[in-house]
C-alpha cells in the first residue's frame, strides 16, 4: 500500500470539516425537511469535490469518516445497525465514488450516479426497515434528494473548475 502524504491527509481532514459545516448549515436552514427525517443537504458537495480532487479511494474514505463525524456530533438519527448502514454509511460514502464516472464538460455524471445510489439505499431502508411500499419510500426520499442533487449538479462543476488552479 502506498504511503499517504501529510498534505493529502490534511486535505482529507479539510473536506471532512467542510462536510460537517455544510451539514450543520443544512440543519439550520432546514429546507425541504421531511417529518420523519431527511432534508436538503449541502454536505455531499464537499464529498463530491473531494472525490474529484483526491480520487475515488480517498473520496470513499472521507465519506466514511464524515459519517462517523456525524455520529460523534449527534446529527445522525438511526434506528439499528441496518438503518445506520443504509441511511448513512452507504448513502454518504458512495459520494466518494463520483470520480469513477466520466465528465462531459460541465456535466459530471458521477453526481447523478452516486445520488441515485444514495436514493436507492435510503429507499431500501424505508422499504425494508419501515415497511413502506417501494414507490412511497422512493417518492418520500426523492422529495429531498432531488433538490440536493440539483444543488450538487450546479455547484460541484463550478467549484471544481475554480479549484483546479489551486490543485
Amino acid at each position: 500500500m502506498k504511503k499517504m502524504s501529510t498534505k493529502t491527509l490534511a486535505i482529507m481532514a479539510f473536506y471532512c470539516a467542510v462536510f460537517v459545516i455544510l451539514d450543520r448549515l443544512s440543519d439550520t436552514l432546514n429546507l425541504f425537511a421531511m417529518a420523519s427525517g431527511g432534508k436538503l443537504n449541502l454536505g455531499p458537495i464537499a464529498l463530491l469535490i473531494c472525490s474529484y480532487h483526491l480520487g475515488w479511494k480517498n473520496g470513499l474514505f472521507v465519506g466514511f469518516v464524515s459519517v462517523l463525524l456525524q455520529l460523534v456530533i449527534g446529527s445522525v438519527g438511526f434506528y439499528g445497525i441496518w438503518s445506520f448502514l443504509l441511511d448513512y454509511l452507504i448513502a454518504y460514502s458512495c459520494y466518494g465514488l463520483a470520480s469513477l464516472f466520466p465528465n462531459y464538460k460541465y456535466f459530471y455524471s458521477g453526481i447523478i450516479i452516486t445520488s441515485l445510489i444514495r436514493l436507492l439505499s435510503s429507499t431500501l431502508s424505508g422499504t425494508l426497515l419501515w415497511e413502506t411500499p417501494f414507490w412511497g419510500s422512493l417518492i418520500y426520499n426523492g422529495s429531498y434528494m432531488i433538490p440536493t442533487t440539483i444543488c450538487a449538479i450546479i455547484f460541484v462543476p463550478l467549484l471544481c473548475e475554480r479549484l483546479k488552479k489551486v490543485w
